[in-house]
């Protein structure tokens, strides 16, 4: 994967190339730009899809330590990106985190489409019990380290508390293993992670509604109908909330739509991107 040196640090992404619509795909927590792998393969054909890997906890380079780290500094990390990459009229797709909301919000300049996939919003934040977990263990000395532990045991990968919350289907064990390597290997990555959580603001997204109800370009709510996280009308409040904002729920998946029905979640996109170019 290519990289990039920004102010926060060394960021590692995914570049399909090619002159078509440029789509950039975020990512949530402990996961990488792999998340995005089967969308990518189908919608890579025809758009130039670029998918950073976001300093969330499997991103193998840690970040600077003396740059702040936190959801506020990852929304100007991000412009920052596509700025550095001079990336214009962008599709900006998120799935799992909210931080595309703010950057809708603040940063509008090269955005042409926002589409927001089953994700935190409003008071969702941090999201279910697994968010709630994630901040009591960014407490604890030795609780991230612990964490990683623990996820990386196979027969519980599927609990409620980790991916089992996410998913319908089981993610592939290579792929949640290179998720997991870095928190358990790499102490620097550990102490992001915490650095990260630690500053999340409960009010971040609530303050985010404000630069929604002013983002007047076409927005797509993706919507996961089972999803165990993320609640199902904040898909509807989000979508009436963007002025140009439309909703479309997708069955039998949970949050990460982008594992559980990669076909459809690709084959909205496209069309979206065609019906709005």
């Amino acid at each position: 994967m290519p990289e990039i040196e920004l102010t926060a640090g060394t960021i590692a992404y995914e570049d399909t190339g090619g002159p078509g619509p440029v789509v950039v795909l975020l990512h949530g927590l402990v996961h990488d730009a792999t998340v995005w792998r089967k969308v990518v393969a189908d919608l890579g054909r025809d758009h130039r899809c670029i998918a950073p890997t976001l300093p969330y906890g499997a991103h193998r380079t840690p970040m600077r330590q003396d740059v702040p780290l936190s959801p506020d500094s990852v929304v100007d990390l991000i412009a920052e990106f596509m700025d550095r990459l001079d990336l214009r009229e962008v599709t900006l797709v998120e799935n799992d985190c909210g931080r595309a909301q703010t950057v809708a919000g603040r940063h509008p300049e090269r955005l042409a489409r926002l589409v927001l996939t089953s994700c935190e919003a409003f008071d969702n934040y941090p999201p279910g019990a697994p968010g709630k977990m994630i901040s009591v263990v960014c407490k604890i000395p030795g609780g991230v380290a612990l964490m990683a532990r623990v996820l990386s045991l196979k027969p519980l990968r599927g609990l409620p508390i980790g991916l089992g919350a996410l998913t319908k289907r089981r993610v592939p064990d290579e792929i949640v293993d290179g998720w997991l390597l870095p928190l358990r290997t790499d102490k620097a990555v550990r102490n992001d992670f915490r650095r990260y959580n630690g500053a999340v603001r409960k009010s971040e997204l609530l303050e985010a509604v404000d630069g929604m109800r002013k983002f007047d370009r076409p927005a797509l709510v993706v919507w996961a109908t089972e999803d165990r996280m993320m609640p199902r009308e904040h898909g509807r409040r989000l979508a009436e909330l963007l002025p140009q904002g439309r909703l479309l729920e997708i069955e039998d998946s949970c949050t990460l739509i982008a594992e559980d029905q990669p076909e459809r979640l690709a084959q909205a996109l496209r069309g979206f991107i065609a019906e709005t170019g």
